[in-house]
């Protein structure tokens, strides 16, 4: 079984990690069932957020007592202070834990820092002290946050977007990590679901001895697949590598990956599924995007108020209306069957 160490933290887990969000989509007793069933198929770390709506108490209900046999990383969105020791102080009911291995700042716009107005750090700094949390992690998706959180000496976790179609810069990220002594906690390993090949996908990733992929589960079959990598990792092999080429190939360019942290549009475009309805009726054909009720949420396109709320929210800073428009034309000249998919 591959075992990653995530920089100065010494946490030490195989690389196969649980990403948490999608277990809130469903019931408490299938979330059970899932977690404990990746637990007893080899997996030690988990990661969820406070804003991932009721992660963090199925997370606990299936691991209470469990203690140091498994790590444990949430996330908290707080601004404040005040909203810090809040949401911490939920995060270790509903995880039914005295410390959190991993604390992390959740998909921040800036560097936190010691001394910078916001209070924010020297939270993490009383947090740690007080024993509640083991070590200091952020998240973010823009890559100038990310170098400069690195650069800064300041954390012990960086987790950010990786996959076999991040750029160079975003290699280069992960080798500045591995320099620095900072573990790297990748997210979106699987691209928002435009990577299909979890083979491919990991074998990629495997080149990398510092990234801990943390895989979203949803269902019983998904894990069994990542378990099924357990004692054999896969290897990138050059048939996996030449694969890869043909996929960057495909998806060249911008597009979006459905994070949806662009959300709410004030003219109720649905844009996390909108402004990538060509890779998806492409890459994962589905009747669900002809229906009319999606056809419905497209033309919803035509209402764009061109405020650009969504470009600023964007954390790839991905120019959203023109996606949205680009969508829009793909998916009209489908429905009149010009493009078939």
């Amino acid at each position: 079984m591959r075992q990653i160490t995530l920089g100065i933290t010494g946490i030490t887990t195989c690389q196969n990690a649980f990403g948490a969000l999608p277990i809130q989509r469903v019931s408490m007793e299938e979330a059970v069932k899932i977690l404990r069933k990746a637990y007893e198929g080899g997996m030690t770390f988990f990661d969820t957020a406070r804003a991932y709506s009721d992660s963090e108490e199925k997370v606990g209900e299936a691991f209470e007592g469990l203690g140091d046999k498994i790590f444990i990383a949430t996330k908290t969105m707080a601004k404040t202070p005040e909203e810090f020791w809040k949401q911490l102080e939920t995060s270790l009911k509903n995880l039914r834990r005295e410390s959190i291995d991993i604390y992390q700042f959740h998909c921040v716009s800036q560097c936190y820092r010691p001394g910078d107005g916001t209070g924010m750090y020297e939270c993490m700094q009383e947090a740690k002290a007080q024993g509640k949390i083991r070590h200091i992690g952020v998240t973010a998706h823009k890559l100038s946050v990310a170098e400069e959180c690195v650069k800064s000496g300041l954390y012990e976790t960086l987790q950010f977007p990786f996959s076999y179609l991040s750029s160079e810069k975003e290699v280069a990220l992960v080798n500045s990590c591995k320099e620095a002594g900072m573990g790297f906690i990748a997210m979106k390993a699987l691209a928002g679901g435009l990577i299909h090949d979890s083979k491919a996908a990991m074998g990629y990733i495997s080149q990398f001895d510092n990234v801990l992929p943390i895989w979203g589960v949803q269902r019983m079959e998904e894990l069994l697949e990542w378990l099924a990598f357990m004692e054999e990792t896969p290897e990138y092999t050059e048939e996996i590598r030449e694969y890869v080429e043909k996929e960057r190939e495909d998806l060249a360019g911008e597009f979006c990956r459905g994070c949806g942290y662009c959300m709410p549009c004030p003219a109720g475009i649905q844009i996390n599924n909108c402004a990538r309805m060509s890779l998806m009726l492409r890459r994962a054909p589905s009747k669900a995007w002809l229906t009319e009720e999606m056809q419905g949420e497209m033309k919803k396109i035509e209402n764009c108020l061109n405020c650009g709320q969504c470009r600023k929210r964007c954390p790839y800073e991905l120019n959203t209306p023109e996606l949205l428009k680009k969508n829009y034309e793909d998916y009209k000249r489908v429905l009149a069957g010009e493009v078939t998919v």
